[in-house]
C-alpha cells in the first residue's frame, strides 16, 4: 500500500471513531464554543461603551464652549464689541471729521506654533519693527491659547502675512477710528485708544454720554449710529489752525492758540492750540502737543482783564464814561508800586484809561467799586469758577485763597488770577452781546437754545464796552488787528510770566480779546501767543503778536462766516465794483 493510501485509510478511521464516541464528549466540545461567543460579545460591548463615553465627553465640551462667554475661551473681546461702530463726527455743514473703518488685527495661538523662531523671522519680513523678544515670549508660552501680535494691520500687511503660511497665526476683524483732517481739529475731536474707546475731546464726551456703557454691556453692534454734529465749521477751523501754527513758527513762540465764538449762541466755530497732534497717530506727536491750552491751560491774561474791570465799574453806576482818574504818579499799595507801560503822567478819562491801558487808572477805578463787588462780578462773569462745556479737558481757574487790597488791585489789570483763554473769550462775549453769559458749546445749537443765558451786566454797559473796544481798535493797541470793512475792536493783554515765583520781564504771555463787526458783534475772537521772541517790528508785546493773529483770522474767515463787509457811506458802490 502506498503512503498516500495509508494516510487516507487512517483519516477514515479517526473520523469513524469520533462519530461513535459517547455523547458527553460531543457536548463538551459544544460547551467550549459557546464560551468563546460570549467573550466576543463582552468585548464588543466594552468597545461600544468606551466609544459612547468618548462621544459623551466631546459633546459635553462642545456644550461647555457654546455656553461660555468668549472671554472665558480666549483673551479677546467678543467680536461684536470689536466691531461695534462709534458714531461719525461731522462739522456744522455735515463734513466728515471722524469715522470708523474696518481693519484686522494679527493674533497667535501659541499652542499651535511649531517653531517660534521661524515664525518670528517670517513675520519680521512684513512687520520690520516687530518686537522680537516680546513676540518670542508670547509664542513660546506653554499652554498659551491666544496672544495679540499686532493691532490694526493694513490690507497689504494682511495679504503678505497670509502668503507666509505660518500655522497658528490668525486675523480678527476690528474697527479703527480715522480722522480725515489729521491734526486740524485734534484738540476738539480728541482721539481713541487701540480698543476704540474715547480718551479725550469729543470722543471721550461720546463715551461719557453712555456709549461706553452700552458697548461694555454688548448692546452696540456693527450698524452705523446717528452722526454727532459739532458747532465748528471745518473751513474756518483750517484757517484758525493755520494762523496758530504759523504764529508759533513766525514769532518763535512756545505756544499759541485761538478761538472763534458766536456771541448769540455760545457756539464754538473754531478753536486751535499749538503744538498739537495727529489723532490718527496720537503717540507719534510731541508730548507738549497733547495739552489743549485753550481750555485746559490757565494763564494770567494781562490787560484783557481791564475790559471786565471797567465793565463791572460802569455796571454798578459808581463810575461813568465821562469820569477822570489820576494817573500822574505811580501808585504805591502795601509796599508794591503800580506803574503804566505807556505812562501818560496825567489825569485820564475812563476811555483813555482803556486806550492807553493804564494800570494806575484801572486800579483807581476798581478801588471806587470795592473788592467785594469786584469779586462778585468776576464770579458772575464765570472767571473764578470752572467752565461748563462738553469738552472734558477744562481746567479750573486759580485765584488767591484770601483776597486783600493788593490782590484786588493787581487782578484789575490781569495779574493774580489765571483763567483759561476759552473762559476769557466766553466772558468777553457776554460783554458785547447785550450782557448775556452763556456756556460755550461744541454742539450745533439753535438760537432759541441760547434762551437760558444769564444776564450779567445791563445792556447799556454792553454798549459802553463795545464803544471802548471800537475806540481801542481805531486809536489804541488794537489797530494791528483791524480788517477793512469788518471793523474789529478789542483789547490787548501783555502779561509778564511767573518764573520761580517771580515775574520775568523778558517772557510774555500775549493775548487779544476782539469782537467783530464791532457795531453789532456777531463773533468774538481770542488769540494768544506764549513767550514770543520775534514779534512784528521786533516787538514781543500783544499788539505785534496776538493782534496780527486776529487780523489774519478775520480777513480769511469772516466771508465764510457770512459777515458782509461794510465801508460806511457809499460802501454799496464799492461792493458793486469789487
Amino acid at each position: 500500500m502506498t503512503l498516500l493510501s495509508q494516510l487516507i485509510a487512517r483519516k477514515r478511521k479517526v473520523h469513524f471513531r469520533a462519530s461513535v464516541l459517547p455523547g458527553n464528549l460531543v457536548l463538551r466540545a459544544d460547551k467550549g464554543g459557546g464560551q468563546q461567543r460570549r467573550q466576543a460579545r463582552s468585548r464588543t460591548r466594552i468597545i461600544i461603551g468606551v466609544f459612547l463615553v468618548l462621544y459623551a465627553i466631546i459633546g459635553g465640551r462642545l456644550v461647555q464652549y457654546a455656553l461660555s462667554r468668549n472671554e472665558a475661551v480666549s483673551a479677546i473681546l467678543q467680536s461684536d464689541r470689536l466691531m461695534a461702530s462709534r458714531p461719525d463726527i461731522v462739522d456744522r455743514n455735515g463734513e466728515l471729521l471722524a469715522t470708523d473703518i474696518n481693519t484686522v488685527s494679527l493674533f497667535a495661538e501659541p499652542n499651535r506654533i511649531i517653531d517660534p523662531d521661524e515664525a518670528i523671522e517670517k513675520l519680521a519680513t512684513v512687520i520690520p519693527d516687530l518686537d522680537r523678544r516680546d513676540t518670542y515670549h508670547k509664542l513660546s508660552a506653554k499652554g498659551g491659547r491666544f496672544a495679540w501680535l499686532r493691532r490694526q494691520l493694513t490690507p497689504r500687511q494682511q495679504s503678505d502675512i497670509l502668503a507666509l503660511g505660518v500655522p497658528g497665526i490668525g486675523f480678527r476683524p476690528e474697527k479703527k477710528r480715522f480722522y480725515p483732517g489729521g491734526p486740524t481739529a485734534s484738540h476738539i475731536l480728541g482721539y481713541v485708544d487701540i480698543d476704540n474707546r474715547g480718551v479725550s475731546g469729543m470722543e471721550r464726551y461720546i463715551d461719557e454720554q453712555g456709549f461706553a456703557d452700552l458697548k461694555s454691556a454688548g448692546l452696540t453692534n456693527n450698524q452705523p449710529l446717528e452722526s454727532l454734529k459739532l458747532s465748528i465749521d471745518n473751513r474756518v477751523q483750517n484757517i484758525v489752525r493755520d494762523v496758530v501754527v504759523n504764529a508759533v513758527a513766525n514769532y518763535q513762540a512756545k505756544a499759541a492758540g485761538a478761538v472763534i465764538l458766536d456771541v448769540n449762541t455760545g457756539e464754538v466755530l473754531a478753536m486751535a492750540s499749538a503744538p498739537d497732534f495727529d489723532p490718527n497717530n496720537p503717540l507719534g506727536g510731541a508730548k507738549d502737543g497733547w495739552l489743549n491750552r485753550m481750555s485746559n491751560g490757565t494763564f494770567e491774561m494781562g490787560s484783557t482783564f481791564k475790559t471786565f474791570s471797567l465793565a463791572l465799574a460802569l455796571d454798578t453806576g459808581k463810575v461813568k464814561l465821562t469820569d477822570s482818574f489820576d494817573a500822574t504818579q505811580p501808585l504805591r499799595i502795601g509796599g508794591f508800586t503800580i506803574n503804566d507801560f505807556h505812562g501818560q503822567r496825567r489825569w485820564l478819562t475812563l476811555p483813555e484809561v482803556f486806550e492807553f491801558s493804564s494800570n494806575i487808572g484801572t486800579a483807581r477805578i476798581v478801588d471806587v467799586v470795592g473788592m467785594e463787588t469786584q469779586r462778585k462780578y468776576m464770579t458772575d462773569f464765570g472767571l473764578l469758577t470752572r467752565l461748563q462745556t462738553e469738552l472734558p479737558e477744562v481746567k479750573s481757574p486759580s485765584q488767591p485763597k484770601e483776597w486783600k487790597k493788593i490782590n484786588s488791585i493787581t487782578i484789575s489789570f490781569g495779574h493774580g488770577v489765571a483763567t483759561t483763554p476759552l473762559q476769557t473769550a466766553v466772558a468777553g462775549a457776554a460783554l458785547v452781546n447785550g450782557g448775556r453769559l452763556m456756556n460755550p458749546t461744541f454742539l450745533l445749537h439753535r438760537r432759541e437754545q441760547a434762551a437760558a443765558a444769564r444776564l450779567v451786566v445791563k445792556p447799556s454797559t454792553s454798549d459802553d464796552v463795545r464803544y471802548l473796544f471800537k475806540l481801542n481798535g481805531v486809536k489804541g493797541s488794537g489797530r494791528n488787528a483791524d480788517v477793512a470793512g469788518f471793523n474789529v475792536g478789542g483789547k490787548t493783554g501783555t502779561a509778564d510770566k511767573v518764573v520761580n515765583g517771580r515775574y520775568a520781564n523778558n517772557l510774555n504771555f500775549n493775548a487779544f480779546l476782539a469782537a467783530f463787526p464791532i457795531e453789532k458783534p456777531q463773533f468774538v475772537v481770542l488769540t494768544f501767543c506764549d513767550e514770543p521772541k520775534n514779534g512784528e517790528q521786533g516787538q514781543n508785546i500783544a499788539a505785534y503778536t496776538a493782534a496780527p493773529m486776529v487780523r489774519d483770522i478775520v480777513s480769511r474767515a469772516a466771508p465764510l462766516l457770512g459777515v458782509e463787509p461794510s465801508f460806511g457811506e457809499g460802501g454799496a458802490a464799492m461792493l458793486q465794483s469789487y
